[in-house]
């Protein structure tokens, strides 16, 4: 009989995994075909922007004709002690080969090949890198502009990087939004701390079965502990974003409320847990309801109610970092637009901010529970 159950249990787990890997739409296969993709991103964010240097620029302009006209362009003049180029003819018509040849430049260093029309966007027609002797040649087509009297320019520019490393802005906004990001989930922690408290013991059957009455506020508040929590704080953050606007405060809300029926019901449960001795010896010298919690309950569960409370500013510190892509402000704001705008150097910088501070967070209330548990 019992084989026959086993087998009956398999069979109903057998056909839920197949559907379930059906409706995940699961295929193994792509995460190899689809690996070289994220190379470049994975690349980028192992190599964040957290210093940066001061930038040298070199550069020279010349002038194109585009098309010819009746009288010859001839070659800019030049300084044999400055930069200069010289291209292999002065005019022609869109499409044309051209050649660009440079000379006295700063040497080993690369550049960007610009087209300038009169009118219209600068356009980066090639990489261009100097040898030993500061030469250099490069091959471009001239490119569809429209044709007009004006004189086009053609422009090359060197950079290189001078001075010492020094942090980069890209942390310093990191470093701002990170403090701002701990602040949140402080704020929030601690009014999830003031709501719950009072509302734990409301939500504890021991202290509340006495009477029919006191029974219906705990099965109320249990209700909303289980209403609230069960809705998401990204959601929330998306409510009070539209509620108070975009930023900070609307990320304090959101963790808050969150945390509010989070601690609720682990205060509670804590309370329902602790011991009945100290409560019967207390209420026996006639002591009412608020004494009893005072001298009954609160010493047991202030060790466990603080570890409680760490744990969560720990989760709400990890939270945070998600709302903020909402409009929740914090470190998850800036993160979510520099990914957007495929800056993952910069995304990279507050990826391992996030990494630090949750990981020294984790740990901290890790040794801080500990002790007090």
């Amino acid at each position: 009989m019992r084989s026959w159950r086993f087998i009956g249990l398999l069979l109903v787990a057998v056909v839920v995994y197949a559907y379930a890997w059906q409706a995940t739409e699961i295929n193994l296969s792509e995460l190899v075909t689809g690996a070289p993709d994220i190379v470049n991103i994975v690349t980028q964010l192992l190599q964040p922007h957290f210093f940066t240097r001061d930038k040298a620029y070199q550069e020279a302009v010349t002038h194109f004709q585009v098309p010819c006209a009746d009288s010859p362009l001839g070659q800019m003049p030049v300084s044999e002690s400055e930069p200069y180029l010289v291209l292999s003819h002065t005019c022609g018509v869109p499409g044309e080969p051209l050649s660009v040849e440079g000379f006295n430049f700063r040497p080993n260093t690369r550049g960007t090949l610009r087209w300038m029309p009169p009118v219209g966007t600068v356009r980066s027609l090639a990489r261009v890198t100097t040898d030993a002797d500061g030469h250099f040649v490069s091959a471009i087509s001239i490119p569809a502009v429209p044709e007009s009297e004006d004189l086009q320019q053609i422009q090359v520019e060197l950079s290189w990087e001078v001075g010492l490393p020094y942090p980069s802005e890209t942390a310093r906004i990191v470093l701002d939004k990170m403090l701002e990001t701990i602040m949140l989930a402080l704020m929030a922690t601690t009014f999830g701390v003031f709501v719950a408290v009072p509302l734990s013991f409301l939500g504890a059957r021991n202290l509340m079965s006495k009477y029919r009455g006191t029974m219906v506020i705990y099965f109320v508040v249990r209700t909303f502990f289980n209403i609230v929590r069960s809705i998401e704080p990204l959601i929330w953050a998306v409510i009070f974003a539209v509620w108070v606007e975009i930023g900070p405060f609307a990320g304090v809300l959101a963790l808050g409320m969150h945390s509010v029926a989070a601690l609720g019901k682990l205060y509670s449960e804590q309370v329902e847990s602790i011991d009945p001795g100290p409560i019967e010896a207390v209420t026996a010298t006639g002591a009412n309801a608020i004494q009893t919690i005072i001298y009954g309950v609160v010493p047991q569960i202030v060790p466990p109610y603080l570890a409680f409370t760490i744990y969560r500013w720990d989760i709400n510190v990890r939270m945070s970092t998600v709302i903020g892509m909402v409009g929740g402000g914090g470190i998850g704001f800036i993160l979510y637009q520099w990914i957007n705008l495929l800056r993952y150097k910069q995304a990279g910088v507050a990826v391992w901010a996030i990494a630090v501070v949750v990981w020294t967070m984790d740990f901290v209330s890790g040794v801080v529970r500990e002790r007090l548990v």
